[in-house]
């Protein structure tokens, strides 16, 4: 039987999670895709150079300007476990929404989001494991209230869980429960709050520790996170296994049936290890989904799957989408001059194919006149 203070806890999260999923945060019309941009968190959390504060908040102000919508912009989380996290008061708790990764090289969020240009119409969400970290984020928000000439620093949480306790005991020392029971007082807080609220399902199609995953468990994961108020729920192929057939199979699984998942309430999130993940965002897009998460430059990967690369580059989706009935927001061109500037800062090939090819056009053309 459940406690009072659970009961109405839950009770409070119902009504919360009501409010909040009556927002409009869908695309608003149905050939609309949003894009996500999940460079400046889950890419370079999972980069081995070193990143100053400064080059962040500049690449979260460049891809503001290109016109991303959505934006991540960091995680209060622990530099003990995710390399490209340093967060100087918040060195106690973790994680990372698709792997945590290990070594403190990266500004801390709370110094970033203070730095960097709100732009109007964006959202930059920050991903919160736990109360602690939930804790510190409100405490910085505090500290700079929102004005009509200056918005807060972010609006919005993430926060995650996992389709199998393998990748959830090494990722978080807990269980996929357990992880779910720690996240429901972070929600309904953060919806008292007045913050948005998104998830991020982890291991979607494959566990680097346990293989193949029962789809069954994507969708109660899903529909947990959607329970505790989440507006939008992001399914990850963290390792970048999956291809069109089994991107589609976890679909179908995930929103069929008569308790299936609504698509304009889940995401898209891609590893390209097999380069597979545009097409994979293609079938999505197809099945419905109107939300893709993606990265410049193609940034990211998996620090609990040798081998696995980056998010499917933001680029190439935009490419892939370009002469398609399908709109996305963002400048292209911008995109293509950020993912070549990131990616060159960083020491590494830009991972983007249409990003390079373009950046090879334009060089090219100069050379010509």
């Amino acid at each position: 039987m459940l406690s009072s203070r659970v009961y109405l806890r839950r009770s409070i999260a119902l009504s919360l999670r009501l409010k909040n999923q009556s927002r409009q945060y869908a695309t608003p019309a149905p050939n609309r895709v949003k894009i996500v941009e999940v460079g400046p968190r889950d890419g370079l959390q999972n980069e081995k150079s070193v990143i100053s504060p400064d080059v962040k908040v500049e690449l979260i102000n460049r891809l503001g300007k290109a016109g991303m919508t959505a934006i991540e912009a960091g995680s209060f989380v622990s530099p003990k476990w995710v390399p490209q996290v340093i967060h100087q008061h918040f060195i106690s708790y973790a994680t990372n929404a698709h792997g945590i990764t290990s070594d403190a090289k990266m500004a801390g969020t709370g110094e970033v989001i203070s730095k960097m240009t709100r732009l109007p119409g964006r959202h930059y969400p920050v991903l919160i494991p736990n109360l602690k970290g939930l804790e510190h984020l409100l405490n910085l928000l505090a500290k700079h209230p929102p004005s009509p000439s200056s918005p807060p620093p972010t609006d919005e949480i993430a926060i995650f869980s996992a389709a199998t306790d393998e990748f959830s005991k090494a990722n978080t020392n807990c269980t996929v429960a357990e992880s779910l029971a720690r996240l429901e007082p972070v929600a309904t807080t953060a919806l008292q709050k007045g913050l948005r609220v998104r998830g991020y399902v982890s291991v979607v199609i494959t566990c680097p520790y346990s293989g193949e995953v029962d789809y069954t468990k994507v969708k109660s994961v899903s529909r947990a996170l959607l329970d505790m108020g989440c507006y939008e729920v992001s399914l990850g192929d963290t390792v970048g296994t999956g291809n069109p057939t089994s991107i589609r199979e976890m679909l179908e699984t995930v929103m069929g049936g008569s308790n299936g998942l609504p698509a304009q309430q889940l995401a898209a999130h891609f590893h390209d290890t097999f380069g597979t993940a545009v097409a994979n965002v293609m079938t999505a897009i197809d099945m419905g989904i109107r939300t893709v998460d993606s990265a410049v430059g193609g940034l990211g990967g998996c620090p609990y799957s040798p081998g696995a690369t980056g998010n499917v580059a933001t680029e190439d989706v935009m490419y892939a989408l370009k002469d398609s009935k399908y709109s996305v927001a963002g400048d292209l061109e911008a995109m293509v001059d950020i993912g070549a500037w990131i990616s060159d800062l960083l020491g590494r090939q830009n991972a983007s194919r249409a990003g390079r090819a373009i950046t090879a056009r334009k060089e090219r053309e100069k050379q010509k006149g």
